[in-house]
């Protein structure tokens, strides 16, 4: 299974990003390249405990509900997002795109790590399921502008 931990999965996500320029449409949604790239790094900003999220109530809370949805079915497309991970304005699309890399690198070197932060709408996760999860989304996102 695909994963942040998975070197060849986070060097294939850090290429397809570089296929990424400003004026990159979306195929679906409301983000441009540049919110999306922000979006993706204030997430894992939160997964790593430098971001505060409000947790919401959610059934997505629920084992299995919360495994089948990590592990076994895509993400849905326009699905709603904590305000917390769309609230900043974007910088420049390179500083984006480098910062997002530069959180890649950083989430993997915690793959021993066993605190982790929970998340809002999935509730308590381990590494693993961080891991995929993270992974899950930005492939999402970077699939919604055809990268």
């Amino acid at each position: 299974m695909k994963s942040l931990f998975d070197k060849s999965s986070r060097e294939s996500l850090i290429q397809r990003m570089q296929k990424l320029d400003a004026q990159t449409p979306p195929k679906w949604g409301k983000f441009n390249s540049g919110q999306m790239l922000a979006h993706l790094s204030d997430s894992l900003r939160m997964a790593q405990g430098k971001l505060s999220v409000a947790p919401r109530i959610s059934p997505l809370r629920i084992w299995p509900i919360n495994s089948l949805i990590i592990y076994w079915m895509p993400f849905p497309k326009g699905a709603p997002t904590a305000p917390e991970l769309i609230s900043r304005p974007a910088g420049s699309i390179d500083q984006e795109r480098s910062d997002l890399a530069g959180l890649i690198e950083e989430f993997s070197a915690r793959s021993s790590q066993t605190d982790w932060p929970e998340h809002p709408a999935f509730g308590r996760l381990n590494a693993q399921d961080w891991s995929v999860l993270a992974y899950k989304h930005i492939d999402h996102h970077l699939t919604q502008f055809g990268a």
